[in-house]
């Protein structure tokens, strides 16, 4: 008998949807920002989607957009929503209370 542990249960994915209005510079460097943290905090375990208002504003009133940039957290429940550049990566790790990979080790 070997004391091998069963692998652990796959991260649940995160679905994480950006609206923006354009591409301005704010509207640019939220995006960046968003992938560079989830790139670190999440490989491979993530997806974004970019919702542009300029093409369809009528999207804004599902997720309750008041203001952009707005990240919406729709996986893992419950949603979460942060307003902003997200160049403040602490705070976007505690708003979306994403656990680094080493607090889940």
């Amino acid at each position: 008998m070997t004391d091998q542990q069963p692998p652990s249960p796959p991260s649940p994915p995160w679905l994480l949807r950006l609206y923006v209005a354009g591409h301005t510079p704010r509207s640019v460097r939220a995006a960046g920002n968003l992938r560079a943290i989830c790139e670190q905090c999440l490989p491979g375990r993530y997806r974004i989607e970019m919702v542009d208002l300029i093409d369809d504003p009528g999207l804004a009133r599902q997720d309750q957009v008041v203001a952009i940039p707005t990240l919406v957290r729709k996986l893992p429940e419950p949603v979460r929503r942060l307003i902003g550049d997200l160049a403040d990566t602490e705070r976007v790790l505690r708003g979306l209370e994403i656990r680094t990979v080493e607090e889940e080790s």
